[in-house]
C-alpha cells in the first residue's frame, strides 16, 4: 500500500517473491484491525497475481516480527468480535494460501506474530528468536490445529501448555523453524530461501503443497479452530479491552 497511514508494506521483486512486512515497529508490531485488514487484503493481491511464486512475511524491525494482538486497541465488544473474525479469516487465508509461504521470524514472534509464522510453509529464525504461543495464559482456544501439524503432538503440547518462550536453538531442534540466521540477516535468509522455492515449476510446487494440505488437513482444522475462536471472543471472557 502506498497510503502514508498503511502498517503494512507490499513489493514484489523480479523472481516472483512477494514480500509483506508489518510496519508498526513503535507499537512492537502488534496486530491491530486495521493490520489486519492490509494483511488479508496483501493475500488477495497475491493469490490473484500470476507473477507471484512465494510470499514472505517480515517486519521493518528485526527486534520483533510482532508481539501479538493489540490489546490497547480501543473497541467495543462488536469490535472485538469482529477483530477476532480477522484473526481467524488471516490464518486461515494464509494457510490456504495456493503458493509456498516463508515466514521471517526475528526477535519477538508472540501470539497472533507467532500464530502467522506457523500458518506459513517455512520460517527462518533470527539468532534472537523468542517465539511464544500465550494462548494457555490468558486463556485461548488458538494453536494446535497448526502448530500440531508443524512440529507434532508432543511439541505442540509443551508449547501450548506451558505457554512458555523459546529461542532459536530450541525452535530449530523441535522443528519450529527450518533454519536460523543472525538477527539483522532473518528477512534477507528467508528471501534467499523464497527465491529458492520460486525457480521452481510453480505448478509442480502449488500441486505437491495442495497434496500434502489435502492429507493432512491443516486447512480445515485451522477453520474449526478459528470459529471456535470467534465464539470464545463473543460468549466467552475474549481479550481484555483496553482500558
Amino acid at each position: 500500500m502506498s497510503d502514508a497511514t498503511a502498517v503494512t508494506s507490499y513489493e514484489l521483486d523480479e523472481n516472483g517473491v512477494a514480500l509483506v512486512r508489518l510496519e508498526r515497529p513503535k507499537s512492537r508490531n502488534a496486530i491491530n484491525t486495521q493490520m489486519l485488514l492490509e494483511l488479508l487484503e496483501h493475500l488477495a493481491v497475491a493469490r490473484a497475481d500470476e507473477a507471484v511464486r512465494v510470499l514472505v512475511f517480515s517486519s521493518s524491525d528485526h527486534l520483533g516480527l510482532s508481539a501479538g494482538a493489540d490489546v490497547r486497541e480501543q473497541l467495543d465488544a462488536e469490535g472485538h468480535v469482529r477483530r477476532m473474525q480477522l484473526f481467524a479469516d488471516l490464518y486461515d487465508a494464509i494457510v490456504a494460501f495456493p503458493k509456498p509461504t516463508v515466514a521471517a521470524c526475528h526477535g519477538d514472534v508472540v501470539g497472533g506474530g507467532a500464530e502467522i509464522a506457523i500458518a506459513s510453509d517455512m520460517r527462518v529464525g533470527g539468532a534472537n528468536l523468542r517465539m511464544r504461543f500465550p494462548g494457555a495464559a490468558l486463556g485461548v482456544p488458538v494453536g494446535p490445529a497448526r502448530l500440531v501439524t508443524l512440529c507434532g503432538l508432543a511439541a505442540a503440547k509443551y508449547l501450548l501448555l506451558s505457554s512458555r518462550a523459546v529461542g532459536a536453538d530450541e525452535a530449530l531442534r523441535i522443528g519450529l523453524v527450518n533454519r536460523v540466521a543472525p538477527a539483522a540477516a532473518t528477512e534477507a535468509s528467508a528471501l534467499d530461501l523464497a527465491t529458492a522455492v520460486a525457480a521452481h515449476p510453480p505448478e509442480a510446487v502449488a500441486q505437491l503443497k495442495r497434496m500434502l494440505h489435502e492429507w493432512d488437513d491443516v486447512e480445515g482444522r485451522s477453520a474449526v479452530e478459528g470459529r471456535g475462536q470467534v465464539e470464545w471472543t463473543r460468549n466467552g471472557p475474549g481479550l481484555p479491552f483496553a482500558e
